[in-house]
């Protein structure tokens, strides 16, 4: 028997578990920390460094309590976090700043202008991350605060994600060089690739920018998968959190990345991790580049795998901004929405509220809902969203089987699954497969499933998720309203290319409003 503790830093929260490698989770808790966004600015989003880890030191001491464990029988901790979440640091690994959040947008024409010079000259690790740079991702961030930012410039020693501060920051190290590079973090969102060298050279990131001289150099480190350590529990830490010095802290890596690992994926799995936006996760011994994905890395989610990654940038937090509008709130809104049928609505809506994170890699799409008619309502709404969000899934999971990543069993994860069977169901039906739910919440249980392997209590990741992963129940598609989908899926396709790529032309586009119309009057019937 062994005891670990499973940290998982949301959007909104941090997630400590404490989790027995015999009986599973033995309790849990969660601390709040502030987002900051600012009005006059919709694509600001940052957090303070100082308030994530008083948050952790409040879910540890918590957590402990619930499960009604001592701190000193804990064996390893592990922590993943939201990612591409940027912070610049100064010397002695001090923050020179807040984060740029994963859902900060700010540096959306930093991240054109790495596309535009990495495909004219030809840069290869462009193909590794979809063959489109992201406002979501490191580079892009981090030009956008040396470009606003001209006193912490000389002061910068490095930038680095969530991940790995916490990770150094818990193992007392204090000299940038020595801190853990999560593979994860810096092959999805950085550009990193073992195989050409590394990062970007110096040579293409001088050319996107100057402000980038000599920042390759300032972002070298120890470069691991999570199998590895980056170093044990430092007394400062252990006495704050309440645990026992010297115990092993793996590498971290994303939070979606490690709730893959708890949903228990294989290869042939996809795992969507549903919550305020959605990660989908797959892994492949072989695989393909993937145009658009938001990479290709191998070691990212499982350390002898090829990981893929793609997802959309807002999800649960659309469905929170309907509610928020209606003046009501998603379980008030959702609590008739069983009874709605595919199409039923006469709505159909392109859920970019938040830009495009996959395929098309789009920062400056928003939101769009055809069909309105006078009698529509914020439920309705709703319901086209779910839609529209799963519509989107299978535009992404249709790119990734085109592209060699084997698909056969589809894993709903994350916290909306656990909460709202409607989507589970729209899913099954969009998709026209089973989708599979955890039985139990997943969230942080691949942190501990991580903390597990360094602790030594298992061999492997998959002995450890044979253990620890929740069964699945299984929500299959209904024939009638999978037979719907396929003809709102595809007028929705011919929308999402049409309306998304620049310079593109809408394709017979009259024909929408009115099939919107007849497939509604069709369901209706159907249900009376």
């Amino acid at each position: 028997m062994a005891l670990v503790a499973g940290v998982d830093f949301g959007t909104l929260s941090v997630r400590v578990s404490i989790v027995d490698s015999s009986r599973g989770r033995l309790g849990s808790a969660t601390a709040d920390y502030p987002l900051f966004r600012k009005e006059e600015d919709p694509d600001h989003a940052t957090q303070r460094h100082e308030d994530h880890m008083n948050a952790l030191v409040a879910a540890t001491r918590d957590a402990l309590a619930q499960a009604g464990v001592s701190g000193g029988q804990v064996e390893a901790i592990a922590l993943d976090t939201t990612g591409s979440s940027v912070l610049p640091v100064g010397e002695g690994m001090q923050p020179l700043d807040d984060y740029y959040l994963w859902c900060d947008h700010r540096a959306r024409h930093e991240a054109a202008l790495i596309t535009e010079v990495a495909r004219r000259e030809g840069l290869e690790a462009i193909q590794w991350c979809g063959g489109v740079y992201s406002s979501e991702w490191g580079f892009s961030k981090l030009l956008h605060w040396l470009r606003h930012n001209p006193a912490g410039c000389a002061r910068m020693v490095s930038a680095f994600e969530h991940c790995d501060v916490v990770a150094a920051v818990l193992c007392g190290i204090r000299d940038p060089a020595q801190a853990p590079r999560s593979v994860c973090a810096m092959g999805h969102k950085w550009m990193w690739n073992a195989s050409l060298g590394g990062l970007p050279p110096e040579e293409f990131l001088v050319k996107v920018d100057p402000l980038f001289r000599g920042v390759r150099a300032k972002l070298a480190g120890r470069y691991a998968t999570s199998d590895q350590l980056a170093g044990r529990l430092c007394p400062e830490w252990a006495a704050r959190l309440g645990l026992r010095p010297g115990i092993p802290v793996p590498v971290g890596a994303f939070d979606a990345h490690w709730d893959a690992i708890g949903a228990g994926i294989r290869e042939g799995d996809v795992v969507n991790v549903v919550g305020t936006s959605t990660c989908i996760m797959a892994i492949a011994k072989q695989v393909d580049l993937v145009p658009g994905v938001c990479g290709v890395v191998k070691g990212s989610i499982h350390p002898a795998y090829y990981g893929i990654e793609a997802g959309l940038s807002a999800t649960g937090d659309i469905f929170a901004a309907i509610a928020r509008r209606a003046g009501s709130s998603v379980p008030e809104l959702s609590k008739e929405l069983g009874r709605y049928r595919a199409g039923q609505t006469g709505l159909l809506r392109l859920t970019w509220d938040n830009g495009d994170r996959t395929v098309l890699v789009n920062p400056e799409l928003g939101g769009v809902t055809l069909g309105w008619n006078l009698t529509h309502s914020a439920q309705d709404e709703l319901f086209a969203s779910i839609e529209g969000t799963a519509f989107h899934t299978r535009v992404i999971l249709e790119r990734m089987a085109e592209h060699g990543v084997p698909i056969r069993r589809v894993i709903n994860g994350g916290g909306v699954p656990q909460k709202n069977e409607v989507l589970n169901r729209v899913y099954a039906n969009v998709l026209n497969k089973p989708v599979l739910v955890p039985q139990d919440e997943v969230t942080s249980l691949g942190s501990a499933i991580f903390a597990f392997l360094a602790a030594g209590a298992f061999t492997s990741i998959e002995e450890a998720q044979d253990a620890l992963c929740p069964r699945f129940r299984t929500v299959d598609p209904d024939p009638a309203e999978t037979a719907a989908c396929e003809r709102l899926y595809a007028l929705y396709r011919k929308l999402y290319f049409a309306f998304g790529q620049p310079g593109s032309e809408a394709v017979a586009v009259g024909e929408v409003l009115p099939a919107l119309r007849r497939i509604a009057a069709e369901r209706r019937a159907a249900t009376v």
